[in-house]
């Protein structure tokens, strides 16, 4: 079935550095792009940002750009997203989406299960 599995959440320390992975499973994966979103409690989901699905182009949120960077590998149907110089602000549950089309990149089809991070001295 589709699927999409986020790992690598967890604790870390202001200014310290992160690495998310998504598990893509039940279809094409290098014919999607892909998202990661977050929501912090009480707060709507945002966007963090999106990259192509051959991986050549991406784009990020003002609020990320500079400490995040997405990546992707199609051999494996992962994603990834290195976060660097982490901020309290950061804390949030983490999402991977999938979309079909950059047009339609606001707009995902297939969605994970969300992973927590929490930066917390």
């Amino acid at each position: 079935q589709v699927q999409l599995v986020e790992s690598g959440g967890g604790l870390v320390q202001p200014g310290g550095s992160l690495r998310l992975s998504c598990a893509a499973s039940g279809f094409t994966f290098g014919l999607y792009g892909m998202s990661w979103y977050r929501q912090a409690p009480g707060k709507e989901r945002e966007l963090v940002g999106h990259i192509l699905s051959t991986g050549y182009s991406t784009e990020y949120a003002d609020s990320v750009k500079g400490r995040f960077s997405i990546s992707r590998d199609n051999a494996k149907n992962t994603v990834y997203l290195q976060m660097n110089s982490l901020k309290p602000e950061d804390t949030a549950v983490y999402y991977c989406a999938a979309f079909r089309n950059w047009a339609n990149r606001n707009v995902p089809t297939v969605w994970g299960q969300g992973t927590q991070v929490t930066v917390s001295s």
